[in-house]
């Protein structure tokens, strides 16, 4: 893929001889990630405005089956050389989608030609295995994975898939993950805990908590969900057992707002429901137009079948939203306690999922109303900036050869939660 002509100029002026790692005492960091999301652009700045330079090369301006418009903020991008190839995945849950897998093969020059002293790697795929090759080659480098993954959305996968990614922390100096259960999962692999750094995945708290609420406070009626309406997500199991409920509570008249779009909106919108239920289909908006929609509800619902994080749940929890959601997300996993600022059930099973609407729905209203609270005490801390600082602190560990009990009496000190 070409490079935009903004890519070429600022690889020009920061080349350096080839082979050589920064000398000049410089935090020079260089991320390699597959493209950049418009919920990461505020993170990455603040991970730039902690380091004396970021550079950031990406596989692709965008993936084809997302809906969002490239924007890189004031970030330094390069668009890399890359191949990608697309397969059909069918999952053990029995839903299918199409697996996008970027190999941009010009990593290990574009890295000789920047020469940073840390690497952070997005995955453990292509680009990692050049990354590793980078620091075997050059051992006063330091390279950290970004494993943006759960023990749940890892699974299935074969042998030799598990080797290599093995081979690839073997080289690796630390792993960012999103919690406790990436955590895990890459401990499972033999890296030491005190080398994984936890950074839970931020949003602009802000953006959703300062727009006012324009609904009552004790209203249960419209649920919203947020996101690609697609296998993976659980949606027409949770209409289903919606329904259900419908059924068996006719008098409790309920509204479920749809925020995106996919190939399962046809059979949503198309489902037998009962009358006291009724439904909107709003497709996609603009990023920056999401917080008057979580405005105008009263609780998210999020029934994913596979999610490694789940920003939507930070997003309804700032805006004030409880969120009934499921077991195989890791931010719900991370952030949302039961009967405290919202409801956890197995959207695999039908009976889970009605015992959870029940909890949900019989919840007194001033209980409701301290659970909203609740939901934004808990991610107020979650900001771009905190989470660039936590990152920070991984990457001058890495590349000072820091002892990694630096870290954890660091969290310590500070209150943070590691």
């Amino acid at each position: 893929m070409a490079e935009s002509s903004r890519s070429e100029i600022l690889d020009t002026g920061y080349s350096k001889t080839m082979n050589t790692v920064a000398k000049d005492g410089a935090m020079r960091v260089a991320l390699l990630m597959n493209f950049i999301a418009p919920y990461r652009v505020k993170l990455l700045e603040a991970l730039r405005d902690r380091v004396d330079e970021l550079r950031v090369f990406i596989s692709t301006p965008m993936e084809t089956d997302r809906a969002w418009d490239v924007d890189w903020g004031t970030l330094n991008v390069t668009v890399q050389r890359n191949l990608t190839v697309r397969r059909p995945y069918r999952d053990e849950f029995g839903f299918s989608r199409q697996l996008q897998i970027h190999v941009p093969y010009d990593t290990l020059p574009r890295l000789s030609r920047y020469a940073p002293n840390v690497v952070i790697s997005g995955e453990l795929g292509a680009r990692s295995i050049q990354a590793a090759a980078w620091r075997t080659l050059h051992p006063k480098s330091s390279l950290l994975i970004w494993g943006t993954l759960s023990e749940h959305s890892e699974r299935g996968w074969g042998r030799l898939r598990q080797l290599t990614r093995r081979a690839i922390l073997r080289r690796a100096d630390g792993a960012l993950v999103n919690g406790e259960s990436g955590a895990r999962y890459i401990h499972s692999f033999g890296m030491p805990d005190q080398r994984i750094f936890r950074v839970n995945q931020p949003v602009d708290v802000t953006l959703f908590s300062s727009k006012p609420r324009r609904r009552p406070d004790a209203s249960m009626s419209r649920l919203l969900h947020v996101g690609s309406l697609t296998g993976r997500k659980g949606l027409t199991g949770f209409s289903s057992a919606l329904a259900e409920w419908g059924r068996r509570n006719p008098a409790r008249g309920l509204e479920v707002w749809w925020l995106g779009d996919g190939e399962q909106r046809a059979e949503l919108e198309t489902a037998s429901l009962p009358s006291n239920i009724s439904q909107r289909f709003l497709g996609n908006v603009p990023y920056a137009a999401l917080p008057d929609f979580y405005a105008d509800a009263d609780i998210l619902f999020f029934p994913t079948l596979l999610d490694e994080w789940g920003l939507v749940v930070n997003e309804a929890m700032a805006a004030g939203l409880p969120v009934l959601g499921s077991i195989y997300s890791q931010a719900v996993e991370e952030l949302v306690q039961d009967g405290e600022n919202g409801w956890v059930f197995d959207p695999l099973t039908e009976i889970s999922t009605l015992a959870a609407l029940d909890r949900m729905f019989a919840t007194p209203p001033e209980r409701l109303a301290a659970m909203r609270e609740a939901a934004r005490r808990r991610v107020v801390g979650l900001t771009p900036a905190a989470a660039g600082e936590l990152m920070v602190r991984a990457v001058r560990q890495v590349a000072d050869r820091a002892s990694p009990v630096a870290w954890h009496e660091g969290m310590a000190r500070t209150g943070t939660k590691s």
